[in-house]
């Protein structure tokens, strides 16, 4: 079953989305020229999320990805408050006094983030009373402890994802009388989700990462070659420290069963998420809130059984690692992407095709054929179709879907190869799952005048 180009087109865009940074008397004050987003479903409905926002009332940018499992409503969840939660920790004393005075008095809030998103970007209205909340719980809370000096990034990042992962264990351990929302809170406690979000404000890049989703920066060399630089670290059983973190934190009588088949107890790919209360509520706990809970609780798999060898939770935790980075102007921009990227491309062939893509300039890389016996028909097809490549102009106008075309579509030579694209885009939902990853991608441009300016400045 083959689609044409249109249709493999209309698949891969469908969900695209791009921002530009507006500029101000023809100049642009940001470091950020705009970014462009996309997601490819392998799941269905898709479990991955995505978000960016403008911080209003202080400076910077947030853009985050978001990887659920056990279903979508934690990462849906993450993805709507997260940004919320890191601005108010960012905020200064005075204006949380004037939001909290605003909602005492009834009177029309301070904005304090422009969101830049999809029309398919769900958002839950039935939820955000109850979010409201609780985010405005935790304004009070810093309101009370003001200490009078300025927030570090580093610690309001850290910080956010903490209280909001707080919240949503707490949301659903006291439920609500409202069935449906009641169902809401512990479906999205019991599901999980993975964040890796970025903070960039002038030359100031942080990176904070739970779990394993990637950030990575893509510099432009002096000859002109591009290179990637890694921003952030899976949380997961190939990273050695993040396993000598987890036996720390329990007895040595557990050493054996914290990590089985390469997993959090046998069970758990990433060893740090939002959620998944299954790995950080005590046994008791657990009990309690689902026989207390809606039936539709009962029926759910994934929360009936307890993880074998559960002793000494939690197990778990969405504490954010951060990574601050001073841009330069050979930073020319940052990929975000889910781990259905990073399963299919090198970090290096991730900054190459992007860093082309945004210049336009192919570098003529001899042609790799990597030990494959090439009849010189098959290598004259091989020079054919990099001429053709090079005389068309790029097909995608987003960058994140070049990348996404590139991921499902290339062959063993590093090309799009149309057929295989077509291949696997035509792959029905069950089979999907099996040959990839739900695919979530943003790609930031930096603006290298800009942080050329800043840095002289400094």
């Amino acid at each position: 079953f083959y689609l044409t180009p249109p249709q493999v087109n209309s698949i891969l865009k469908a969900n695209e989305y791009s921002f530009k940074v507006p500029e101000f008397d023809g100049k642009n004050v940001s470091s950020i020229l705009g970014f462009d987003s996309n997601q490819l479903p392998a799941n269905a409905p898709i479990e991955d999320r995505r978000s960016a926002a403008t911080c209003l009332q202080t400076r910077g940018m947030l853009l985050g990805v978001f990887d659920g499992h056990a279903g979508c409503a934690c990462a849906q969840a993450v993805s709507e408050r997260l940004f919320y939660y890191i601005a108010v920790s960012l905020l200064p004393h005075e204006t949380l006094l004037e939001i909290e005075n605003a909602v005492e008095s009834g009177r029309a809030l301070l904005p304090i983030l422009q969101w830049h998103k999809h029309p398919n970007d769900y958002f839950s209205k039935e939820a955000s009373k109850l979010y409201f909340n609780s985010l405005r719980t935790y304004w009070q809370e810093l309101i009370d402890l003001n200490s009078g000096e300025t927030t570090d990034v580093r610690e309001a990042l850290i910080n956010a994802f903490k209280r909001l992962d707080n919240d949503i264990s707490l949301e659903a351990q006291v439920g609500d009388p409202n069935s449906f929302l009641n169902y809401l809170v512990l479906r999205v406690a019991f599901s999980g989700a993975t964040a890796c979000v970025a903070h960039v404000d002038g030359v100031d890049l942080h990176i904070a990462n739970t779990g394993d989703s990637r950030a990575m920066l893509g510099v432009q060399e002096e000859d002109g070659s591009w290179s990637a630089v890694n921003l952030s670290y899976d949380h997961n059983a190939q990273n050695e420290h993040e396993v000598e973190r987890l036996k720390m934190e329990h007895p040595k009588s557990e050493e054996k069963s914290l990590v089985k088949q390469d997993r959090l107890l046998g069970l758990l790919m990433p060893f740090r998420a939002f959620g998944d209360v299954k790995f950080k509520w005590s046994i008791e706990l657990q009990k309690r809130v689902i026989e207390s809970g809606p039936d539709q609780l009962n029926d759910n798999e994934y929360t009936k059984f307890i993880p074998p060898n559960y002793h000494t939770p939690p197990y778990l935790t969405a504490e954010p690692e951060v990574i601050h980075h001073k841009l330069r102007p050979q930073d020319k921009f940052l990929v975000l992407a889910t781990d259905g990227l990073w399963e299919t491309m090198h970090r290096q062939d991730v900054a190459r095709i992007v860093g082309e893509y945004l210049t336009g300039v192919h570098h003529q890389q001899p042609i790799a054929v990597g030990g494959y016996k090439v009849t010189l028909g098959q290598m004259h097809g091989l020079l054919t179709e990099r001429r053709a490549r090079i005389s068309s102009v790029f097909e995608d106008q987003n960058a994140a879907t070049h990348l996404i075309r590139h991921a499902v579509g290339n062959n063993e030579f590093g090309t799009v190869d149309h057929e295989r694209l077509s291949k696997m885009l035509s792959l029905p939902e069950e089979l999907a799952r099996m040959y990839r990853d739900d695919i979530t991608i943003i790609v930031v441009q930096f603006n290298s005048h800009v942080i050329g300016a800043c840095q002289n400045e400094e």
